[in-house]
């Protein structure tokens, strides 16, 4: 098997980061969360971009809007 890693201080390959992009990771700060990757040296956090591209997210669309992430996702306080 071809493994090809993002991130070497925490062993994280290309297929798992896609894999946490697919089970809804959007950003790097939540590729960050699920593995680590990104968290040490910072020095794959670009790569990870890159692999997260511009695809379909809700989170990221309702920011490209220009409203915080949450916004729509919490009700407003009384």
């Amino acid at each position: 098997m071809n493994r090809v890693f993002v991130c070497s201080c925490f062993g994280v390959t290309e297929e798992q980061v896609r894999s946490h992009a697919d089970a809804g990771a959007c950003t790097p700060r939540q590729i960050a969360s699920a593995c680590k990757a990104g968290t040490d040296c910072g020095g794959c956090v670009r790569r990870i971009q890159a692999l997260l591209g511009r695809g379909a997210c809700p989170r990221r669309q309702v920011a490209d809007q220009g409203r915080p992430p949450l916004a729509t996702e919490l009700p407003e306080a009384a």
